[in-house]
C-alpha cells in the first residue's frame, strides 16, 4: 500500500450506486422483527425492520447501543441464541430464504457465502492458538482444503491484508500481535474463502486514527478486489462517511432512515439522525457540539407512537399517538424516514460554532508560568530492567516506555495528549498521578517537588486523580456504587465529619446520575452511566488535577457528547486541569486548550491547539490529522498511510525515532541525529508551538507526494 494515496471511496460509491440499478440483489431484509425472551419479559429488540444490499456495495448501519444493530447481524447469520427469536418477516441471500434454511445449509453458507468479523478480536480470537493455524482451520473446514494448501492460503491472505512478514506472524499467537494486527486478522480470516458478504461489526473501535485509516483502505481495496458486498456496522459517523454507498439508521429497534451516505449526511430528515451529526465532534467545521437528551427506552414496553419523541426537539401531541410510517424523501434516491415532523428537519440546518459566535471547544489563552499548576521535567519511565543473566546471555531489552517528556499543565487548563497506540501516553499519565513511579525526573506541583517531603506528596495525592478508558475493569463488580464513591472520601477526602450520604448524592447528581443509583452495582449500568460512575469517583476528592485516560473511547456518539459537556461543567466548577489523553483528535480539538503529540516515548510536538492542529507541523502530526475520518462523503483529501507499525520500544531507531515510518525522511541526518524540540515562527516569542524535526517550517508545510 503506498504511503500517500487518494481515498477510494467516492470512486467506490460512484460504480455501487451506479450498480444499483443493474446488478442482482444480494440481501433482502422484509419487515423483519427479533424478540429476547427473559424470565420475566419479552424485549422487542427489533420490529419491521425492512432494508436491502447490492452486489458489490456496502451498506452502513449506524445507532446508538441497544438500537438492534448487533442483532441485526446476529439475525442474518441465525445466531441469536437460545432466547432469541425472529417474530416475523423474512431474511433473504440470493433468493434463498435463511429463516428456512437448514441446520446444514446454514454451516455451508456461514464462511463460504456470509463471514462476520466480530466487534472485539481480543476476545475472539482463540489465544492458545496461533493466528495463523485459526485462520488454516476455517479454509480445510469451508473447503475441504489440506494442511499445506490451508497453510499456503492463510499465509497468502495476510499478505492481503497487509500483515507484514506473514509467514513469521503466521506462527504468532494473539497477545503477541497488535490491536490493528488482530482487527486485520479477523478479517484474513473471514475473507479466506471468498464470501460474497461480508458482515462487519464495530471494525475500527478502539483502534488509533492511523490503524482505523488503514482499517478503512483495507476494506475498500478488498471490495473493489474481491467484489465483496458488506454490511458494516458502527456508531462512528466519519466511518460511515468514508466507506459507505447508502446508510440505514436504527433507533431502539426501528429503522427511522435510510438513504445514500449523500442524503444522510448532507440532508438528513430525521430528528435521530440529525441528534447524532449534532452530537459528533467534527474537526473540519467545528460545529457546535449538541448531546441528544434522554436514554434509549426500555424495548419491553413499547410506547404508541413515535419511539424518539420523548428525545425529539421537533415533537408535537401529534407524533405521540398512532403508527409512525416511513416516508420519502426524495422519490429517486430512495431516501426514506420515519418523522411526520421531517420537513421541519430538513429545514433546520445544523448550528456551527461560528453562526453562534462561540467556539466548539477552550478558547486559546497567552501562556502565563506564574498560572503552572504542574510540570514534569525529564520523565522517563523502562518496564524490564535488563539484569546481568540478560547481559550474559542476550535477553529481552528493556521498554522505554516514556524517554526524557517535559510538560506542564496550568490552573483550568485542559492538555491534551495524542499519538498511536503503544507510544507510551497512558503511561506518562499515571506517572503524571503517580500511579508509577519514575525512573528519572522530577514533578513539581504548585511550585514545590512532590518528592521532597511526605507532607508535600500527601498533598499532591489529594489534589489528583485519574478517570480510566474502561469503566468495566476499573469499578469492582461486586461493589455497589455507594461504596464505590465511599473509599475515595474515606481516603482522601477533606473533613471527616462531613456526611457521606449528603456527599455521594451530590456527586452523583453532579454526573447526571441520581441519589437512587447509590445502590446499584455496576453490571447494572450503561457504558455511559458505568463512565459517569468512574468519573464521580475521581471528583470525590475535589481534586485540582485530573488525567482522563480515554474517557469517551467506544461509546456512542450521544453518550461520548453527554461526557464531554460533564467534564467542560465539573472543570469550571471546581476549577480543575485536566490531562487528556485520546486518540480521537476531533475530541482532543473540541475540549483541549494545548496539545501534546507523542511517539515512541516522546514529544515531537506541542503547542496551542490551534498551532498543532494548523501548518507547519511535525510529519507525524500530519499523518494523524489526514487520518481523520471525514464526515463531508465527499471528501477526496489526501490520507497519508504510514507504513508498518510503531517500532519496538525495546529498539527504537536511531537519530529521529520517526525516521523509519517518515514519508520526508531526508537521509541519514533523520537516520543519525536526534532533533531537538524546537520553537516554530507560529509559536511566537515564548516558543509555545515547539517541533521536534530536522525539517525546515518550508518542508514541513509542503504535502507529501504520492508515491
Amino acid at each position: 500500500m503506498s504511503k500517500n494515496k487518494r481515498s477510494p471511496s467516492n470512486q467506490t460509491m460512484t460504480r455501487a450506486r451506479t450498480a444499483q440499478s443493474t446488478s442482482d440483489r444480494l440481501l433482502e431484509i422484509d419487515g423483519l422483527s427479533v424478540e429476547y425472551q427473559l424470565p420475566d419479559r419479552t424485549i422487542k429488540a427489533l420490529r419491521d425492520v425492512s432494508m436491502s444490499l447490492e452486489e458489490g456495495e456496502t451498506l452502513g448501519i449506524a445507532g446508538e447501543s441497544g438500537s438492534g444493530k448487533s442483532t441485526l447481524a446476529l439475525a442474518i447469520l441465525q445466531y441469536l441464541g437460545d432466547n432469541g427469536n425472529v417474530s416475523g418477516g423474512s431474511i433473504s441471500f440470493k433468493d434463498t430464504s435463511l429463516l428456512d434454511a437448514s441446520d446444514e445449509d446454514l454451516r455451508s453458507i456461514r464462511g463460504n457465502e456470509i463471514a462476520h468479523v466480530p466487534q472485539n478480536p481480543q476476545t475472539s480470537l482463540n489465544p492458545s492458538i496461533t493466528v495463523g493455524e485459526q485462520i488454516a482451520e476455517v479454509i480445510r473446514l469451508h473447503q475441504g482444503k489440506s494442511s499445506t494448501e490451508a497453510k499456503e492460503d492463510a499465509i497468502g491472505i495476510l499478505r492481503q491484508v497487509n500483515i507484514s512478514d506473514p509467514e513469521e506472524n503466521y506462527e504468532r499467537y494473539p497477545h503477541e500481535l497488535s490491536g490493528g494486527m488482530q482487527q486485520r486478522v479477523l478479517i484474513a480470516m473471514a475473507l479466506s474463502c471468498n464470501p460474497e458478504l461480508l458482515i462487519l461489526d464495530e471494525p475500527t473501535t478502539g483502534l488509533d486514527v492511523t490503524t482505523q485509516s488503514k482499517i478503512l483502505s483495507l476494506i475498500n481495496e478488498l471490495k473493489d478486489e474481491f467484489n465483496t458486498s458488506i454490511v458494516l456496522i458502527t456508531h462512528d459517523l466519519g466511518v460511515l462517511a468514508e466507506t459507505s454507498d447508502r446508510v440505514a439508521i436504527l433507533y431502539a429497534g426501528e429503522l427511522v432512515e435510510k438513504g445514500t451516505t449523500s442524503d444522510i449526511f448532507s440532508n438528513s430528515a430525521n430528528p435521530y439522525t440529525r441528534g447524532l451529526l449534532a452530537a459528533t465532534p467534527d474537526i473540519e467545521t467545528e460545529r457546535e457540539l449538541k448531546p441528544i437528551p434522554g436514554n434509549i427506552p426500555n424495548l419491553d414496553r413499547v410506547p404508541d407512537g413515535c419511539i424518539f419523541a420523548d428525545r425529539c426537539e421537533f415533537v408535537e401531541d401529534e407524533c405521540r399517538t398512532g403508527q409512525i410510517d416511513l416516508e420519502a424523501v426524495d422519490d429517486g434516491s430512495g431516501h426514506v424516514t420515519r418523522c411526520r415532523r421531517w420537513e421541519h428537519v430538513v429545514d433546520e440546518p445544523l448550528k456551527t460554532s461560528e453562526s453562534e459566535g462561540t467556539t466548539s471547544g477552550p478558547v486559546d489563552e497567552a501562556y502565563d508560568s506564574d498560572r503552572k499548576l504542574l510540570e514534569a521535567k525529564n520523565l522517563t519511565k523502562t518496564f524490564g530492567e535488563t539484569g546481568l543473566l540478560d547481559q550474559v546471555f542476550g535477553g529481552e531489552q528493556p521498554v522505554q516506555a516514556v524517554n526524557g517528556v517535559d510538560i506542564d499543565v496550568c490552573e483550568s487548563e485542559t492538555v491534551g495528549i495524542v499519538g498511536e497506540s503503544g507510544c507510551g501516553k497512558s503511561t506518562l499519565g499515571r506517572l503524571m498521578v503517580q500511579l508509577l513511579d519514575q525512573d528519572e525526573g522530577t514533578i513539581e506541583f504548585r511550585g514545590e517537588d512532590i518528592s521532597s517531603t511526605s507532607d508535600a506528596f500527601d498533598e499532591f495525592r489529594k489534589d489528583t486523580s485519574i478517570v480510566f478508558q474502561n469503566p468495566d475493569s476499573s469499578l469492582n463488580p461486586q461493589k455497589r456504587v455507594y461504596t464505590i464513591l465511599e473509599r475515595p472520601l474515606d481516603l482522601l477526602a477533606d473533613g471527616a465529619e462531613q456526611d457521606k450520604d449528603e456527599r455521594i448524592a451530590k456527586l452523583l447528581m453532579q454526573v447526571g446520575l441520581g441519589p437512587e443509583y447509590a445502590t446499584k452495582y455496576p453490571g447494572e449500568l450503561s457504558g455511559g452511566e458505568k463512565q459517569r460512575v468512574g468519573i464521580a469517583r475521581a471528583f470525590a476528592s475535589n481534586p485540582k488535577f485530573v488525567v482522563l485516560d480515554e474517557p469517551v473511547a467506544s461509546l456512542d456518539a450521544s453518550v461520548q457528547a453527554n461526557i464531554l459537556d460533564l467534564l467542560q461543567e465539573l472543570k469550571a466548577e471546581y476549577n480543575t486541569s485536566y490531562l487528556l489523553i485520546s486518540h480521537d483528535l476531533s475530541v482532543v480539538n473540541h475540549i483541549c486548550d494545548r496539545v501534546a503529540v507523542m511517539y515512541l516515548g516522546e514529544i515531537v510536538e506541542t503547542g496551542p491547539k490551534s498551532d498543532v492542529f494548523n501548518p507547519p507541523y511535525h510529519p507525524y502530526t500530519q499523518a494523524l490529522l489526514s487520518s481523520i475520518p471525514s464526515m463531508d462523503p465527499e471528501d477526496d483529501r489526501e490520507r497519508i498511510h504510514l507504513e508498518g507499525d510503531v517500532p519496538s520500544a525495546r529498539n527504537p531507531p536511531s537519530g529521529c525515532s520517526f525516521h523509519s515510518r517518515c514519508p520526508k525522511k531526508i537521509g541519514e541526518q533523520c537516520e543519525q541525529s536526534k532533533p531537538e524540540l524546537e520553537g516554530t515562527n507560529a509559536g511566537g516569542q515564548d516558543n509555545r508551538h515547539r517541533v521536534s524535526c530536522h525539517l525546515d517550517e518550508e518542508q514541513m508545510n509542503e504535502p507529501v507526494r504520492e508515491t
